[in-house]
């Protein structure tokens, strides 16, 4: 008993040393396909009741180049913190982000999710995904 006790203690230590610390009790955003956010706005009533925020989170000259439909607001995955309320959400409301390929959307969704909020989503792939899957551009403003 004394050496599997003694092998699950070494198994928890060697994977905080591989991985890195971990926060206890954090929230941690999710992952969301392209085409679970594309039957998500679709099935949604209209762009602004569809039960969550959208979020592009690239720079504004990205954002203008064309978004995704039914996007909410164009806040630089950078600003996130500072601007995180300019969202509107309460910490349980469902947010889901995107940028160009999912790198900066996974940086400001955990930045979300640090922050308190609950049920943040990153968009694999994101734009890049959204394009390759022929889902419809809206221009962006």
């Amino acid at each position: 008993m004394r050496y599997l006790t003694f092998i699950a203690c070494g198994a928890i230590l060697c994977g905080l040393f591989v991985d890195g610390p971990q926060k206890a009790f954090a929230d941690h955003s999710y992952v969301l396909s392209v085409q679970q956010l594309r039957a998500g706005l679709v099935k949604a009533p209209s762009t602004t009741a569809k039960g969550f925020v959208l979020v592009d989170v690239r720079s504004p000259e990205e954002h203008v180049s064309g978004m995704i439909p039914g996007t909410d607001l164009n806040i630089d995955f950078r600003e996130m913190k500072a601007r995180h309320r300019e969202l509107g959400a309460k910490l349980d409301d469902h947010i889901v982000v995107y940028c160009q390929s999912g790198h900066r959307s996974n940086i400001a969704a955990e930045t979300l999710a640090d922050l308190g909020y609950t049920h943040v989503y990153n968009v694999a792939g994101s734009m890049n995904a959204w394009s390759e899957a022929g889902f419809p551009i809206a221009p962006g403003r």
